[in-house]
């Protein structure tokens, strides 16, 4: 590298602190000095801090109530303010100052960080993305922290949080290893070296893969085609086609609109497909049983779909999968049976009931909008009994797996293409199972209604893979829990001849 090269990249020396073991210093009290505090305290939070400023945010009071290794001293700045400090950081709205304070800090050799004036820095805050005991810091050398905080955001969701698990256990591994220190690194080598695998060995080239595929599906279908033309005149098979959408149900088409809609917010976010579409079938009166069948029928080529796409993406946790399909799986297949049984009989009073259900899947998904996502997270207990809950209530009214299962998972702190995609897998399982129930003893009704929502669920569920955790999850939890209350409520209110 050339004396040019070198001068155009960072040249900032990374370092950890061990900041719990000095003595730090915060000079002002509004947005900036509270944005630079809690950074400070969700990587050291039993840090020692000193913070003064004439005006102190009542947010910084309230961060105090919680943290006793906060001193607040309400004054203004003074020379002798910096005593005894170990590092210093400037966080106030007045260049004269902050410039005086570098200079009394420099004087006592004290580093100074100055917020949003990097030539009086001496050290920057980078962007610091954490799983368990592995910290990634970031920095743009000063030139755009908004950058850092995007590669931040990137690196938190592709990073799985079971790295920390592969920490401890190299850890483990090491302490065990026997030699000298280069036939330890030799061992670990060998250890950690099935990290770097190409998963795609065996490919030599994927781009030749796939044109060799669509190259078959090319000649299959030419091939059906011309075999179909020679059995049956084409005029025939267009006339016959011209009459048989002719005398479709118009509720076919507003359910391929209704399929697609729901599939790509089930498919994104993990849930919302039955509890949308059984309030909507609810609103259209037809019995218990046939929503649940036509839901889980129609649903089970959706989640199909919308499985193999999360298993492209690599965002399904195989034991995680595993601990929620099977006990979900037979729970199903008991919900679907007690439903079978007492459904029809008793419709007038589990109608409302299932609407009242509803109304409160849709209450429990707006106010996860409003619900932190958790930094730490502790470990997700009781999985299989989650998901035999989870399999039962939805085989029974026809939906609420995800808003019960996906958003508890979340709510745990587990990232949520993770989430999402091992949910949506073992959802797969569970609605397989609940409609072979309701087909092997019902049979099939309703078929346009699950015709257009197996062919809009199907269109949507690629789109909605690839867009899972892209989207504005808030909104979308607003604008699903919203509609499902409103649905939900106009169910009831009909029930008890209020509208």
């Amino acid at each position: 590298m050339n004396t040019n090269q070198l001068s155009e990249c960072n040249r900032l020396f990374p370092v950890f602190l061990k900041l719990e073991e000095l003595q730090l210093l915060i000079i002002g009290g509004g947005i900036v000095a509270i944005e630079k505090l809690k950074a400070v305290l969700a990587n050291a939070p039993a840090v020692n801090i000193r913070l003064i400023a004439a005006e102190v945010h009542p947010e910084i009071k309230q961060l105090q109530q919680q943290f006793s290794n906060i001193q607040i001293i309400e004054k203004k700045y003074e020379s002798s303010d910096i005593e005894h400090a170990n590092l210093v950081i400037v966080a106030v709205n007045d260049k004269e100052l902050s410039a005086i304070i570098k200079k009394d800090a420099n004087a006592k050799k004290i580093l100074v960080n100055v917020a949003d004036t990097p030539d009086l820095c001496d050290f920057y805050l980078g962007s610091i993305v954490q799983k368990g005991n592995l910290k990634i810091a970031i920095s743009t050398n000063g030139k755009s922290p908004t950058l850092a905080k995007r590669l931040k955001e990137t690196l938190n969701d592709v990073l799985p949080d079971e790295l920390d698990e592969i920490l401890n256990n190299l850890s483990l591994i090491r302490n065990k290893l026997k030699g000298n220190f280069a036939e330890k690194v030799s061992r670990l080598n060998e250890i950690t070296s099935i990290l770097s695998v190409n998963t795609t060995k065996g490919i030599r080239n994927p781009k030749n893969k796939q044109i060799t595929i669509w190259f078959i599906i090319a000649l299959l279908s030419i091939i059906t085609g011309l075999s179909l033309s020679l059995a049956v005149p084409v005029e025939k098979i267009f006339l016959e086609s011209r009459n048989f959408l002719q005398q479709l149900d118009n509720r076919f088409y507003w359910m391929i609109l209704v399929g697609f809609g729901v599939e790509m917010i089930a498919g994104s976010m993990g849930m919302g497909y039955g509890v949308i579409c059984t309030s909507v079938l609810l609103s259209l009166g037809l019995s218990l049983p046939v929503i649940s069948s036509s839901v889980h029928t129609s649903e089970m080529f959706g989640s199909a779909a919308s499985a193999i796409s999360h298993f492209k993406y690599k965002n399904i946790n195989k034991k995680l999968f595993k601990s929620l399909a099977v006990p979900g799986v037979v729970t199903a297949i008991l919900g679907a049976l007690f439903l079978i049984k007492f459904g029809d009989k008793y419709a007038n009073y589990f109608k409302p009931v299932i609407a009242f259900y509803t109304l409160f899947l849709g209450v429990k998904i707006f106010i996860q909008a409003f619900i932190p996502k958790k930094k730490n997270p502790g470990k997700l207990k009781y999985v299989g009994l989650l998901g035999a809950i989870g399999g039962f209530i939805d085989s029974v009214g026809g939906g609420g797996w995800g808003p019960l299962v996906t958003s508890t998972i979340i709510s745990k702190g587990r990232l949520p293409r993770y989430a999402v995609g091992s949910s949506v897998a073992a959802k797969f399982c569970i609605t397989v199972a609940s409609a072979f129930t309701f087909f092997s003893i019902i049979g099939i009704s309703q078929w346009p209604i699950i015709a257009g929502l197996i062919i809009g669920g199907v269109l949507a569920a690629p789109l909605a893979a690839k867009l899972t955790g892209k989207l504005p999850t808030k909104g979308m939890f607003i604008a699903v829990g919203l509609m499902v209350i409103g649905i939900s409520a106009r169910i009831i209110l009909k029930s008890f001849h209020l509208i």
